[in-house]
């Protein structure tokens, strides 16, 4: 696959553009779009991403292949993808992996991933707080220049293709059940208390006790009933 990237300098949303080329059949593999500031970008469940100049809003596009795993499980590619490139600037800093696709530095938000499907093809939308970290209402949200990385988003992407490239490939070799793992090993511990919302709205807490072979989470409710969680947000601690 060869890598390449065309940067604007604003666009409403990478996202957007990507999935428009995508319909034409303009976006191969290895293409990645990056804006130098976004006026409207999303992040899931239709929330506003805040864009601050010199952080990373990019998207790329994977084409499905027969036997390739499920599409949605991309989001774990792209999280362990993204974790290992922050690991390459910032090597002894805590990081962990969050359910369903948050990557946590110091605990503290770093990084957003959107997926979104076209035809046969998954566009992915990642924004990175590279230089600077947006305020957030009730979140901790830190960025790579905080943390003490010397890098722009120019090379961050650099690596975080690279990292993307390799984490699909294994996907597509090894199959989901490796990607689970990997991403497991990164992520918060079996038996840490997580907490969730239901369809109404209800906090559910319980015990994080692994991913099932689809990927949801698995909650061990104070009861002892496993129940599977495949869609919204956790708190975890």
């Amino acid at each position: 696959m060869t890598i390449f990237v065309e940067t604007v300098a604003e666009t409403a949303s990478t996202n957007a553009d990507v999935k428009a080329l995508a319909l034409t059949g303009s976006a191969p593999e290895g293409f990645w779009l990056r804006a130098e500031t976004q006026t409207g970008g999303v992040g899931r469940r239709g929330r506003k991403w805040e864009s601050p100049k010199g952080n990373l809003f990019c998207s790329t596009v994977v084409h499905m292949r027969p036997g390739d795993p499920e599409p949605s499980s991309l989001s774990f590619v792209a999280g362990l993808a993204v974790h290992a490139a922050i690991r390459h600037f910032l090597p002894d800093v805590p990081m962990l992996l969050k359910w369903p696709n948050d990557v946590l530095v110091s605990d503290a938000k770093i990084c957003g991933i959107l997926l979104e499907r076209v035809k046969e093809q998954v566009v992915v939308g990642i924004g990175v707080n590279v230089a600077q970290a947006p305020q957030v209402e009730g979140r901790a949200v830190t960025s790579l220049k905080e943390e003490g990385a010397v890098v722009d988003a120019i090379d961050f992407l650099d690596q975080l293709s690279r990292e993307f490239e390799n984490w699909v490939k294994l996907w597509r070799e090894a199959g989901l059940a490796r990607i689970l793992r990997e991403w497991e090993a990164l992520a918060h511990p079996v038996g840490m208390t997580v907490t969730t919302s239901d369809d109404g709205g209800d906090k559910i807490s319980g015990e994080f006790a692994g991913l099932t072979v689809d990927g949801a989470l698995r909650l061990r409710k104070a009861d002892g009933t496993l129940i599977a969680i495949r869609a919204g947000d956790i708190s975890i601690g």
